[in-house]
């Protein structure tokens, strides 16, 4: 082989052999494995100095900060108690209570029965009080100025008024309403006849059709003592036609067997559902 071939002996000169080496890609690409070394031993060597310094730093520095730093000091409980007590500040005596002020000094007049004397006529020298005077004091010996006396005597309520209107025997009580007694009330054949009169009369109404309403309607009512229905509300409706349609139903019934308290026929609460469902 010649010298041209002997220096065409690299992938870099095979690529640069006709080109203009002076550029700079040259020159980089030829030493790209020295600068990757470099690089290398650099990273590494960063890397282990970091490493290096936080495990030495844990390892023997740390532990003997902590010991310094801590300081182990022994308290007794008693003498930092009497240290309290002898740095608390002396509160100063509470002042003397006042001695409550006297009553107020009630008004009185001088009010002596004339005393007679053997052989010498009685003779009156002072008048005596008159009553609205004697309605505000109290009777003493001694005229005193002060407050009037207030009487704690209420005089009595006046009478009442005459009853002139003629008492009547009033409304008469409603009979009471039960919700459990002994015998409860039934319809005639039991639940099942019950649920098939309501299924074959009862009518779907054609607003709760189109709107695709469904569901249960609760309704209340009262069995009376012949077995009528009575005082029909619904508790829970979902509307549209079918509440209304309900209590239509439950009022065309025919009568029930009345429930029984103690022997006697009483009125009792019943509550039913009726059910919608669209097929």
């Amino acid at each position: 082989m010649d010298a041209n071939n002997n220096q065409l002996d690299t992938l870099d000169e095979i690529i640069f052999s006709n080109r203009n080496k002076e550029y700079g890609a040259y020159q980089l690409r030829k030493n790209y494995s020295k600068y990757l070394s470099k690089a290398s031993i650099i990273g590494i060597g960063s890397a282990l100095l970091l490493f290096g310094g936080a495990w030495t730093y844990n390892k023997f520095i740390a532990p003997n900060l902590a010991k310094e730093d801590v300081t182990v000091v022994d308290i007794n409980l008693e003498d930092l108690k009497q240290e309290q007590e002898e740095d608390k500040p002396e509160l100063p005596p509470p002042p003397p209570e006042e001695p409550p002020p006297p009553p107020p000094e009630v008004k009185q007049i001088k009010f002596l029965p004339p005393e007679p004397k053997a052989d010498e006529e009685v003779i009156i020298e002072e008048p005596p009080p008159r009553q609205e005077e004697t309605e505000k004091a109290v009777i003493s010996n001694k005229t005193v100025e002060g407050d009037d006396v207030v009487s704690d005597f209420t005089p009595p309520p006046p009478p009442p008024p005459a009853v002139t209107k003629p008492a009547g025997l009033g409304k008469p009580k409603e009979e009471e309403i039960f919700t459990a007694v002994e015998q409860q009330p039934e319809y005639p054949g039991g639940q099942s006849e019950m649920y098939k009169f309501v299924n074959s009369n009862i009518k779907y109404p054609a607003a709760a059709q189109r709107a695709n309403v469904s569901g249960r309607v609760f309704v209340k009512f009262v069995v009376e003592k012949d077995g009528t229905i009575g005082n029909v509300e619904v508790l829970k409706g979902i509307g549209f036609g079918c509440d209304e349609e309900a209590i239509r139903v439950i009022k065309s019934m025919p009568k029930w067997n009345p429930g029984r308290q103690n022997g006697k026929n009483v009125r009792v609460y019943f509550t039913m559902p009726v059910f919608y469902q669209l097929e």
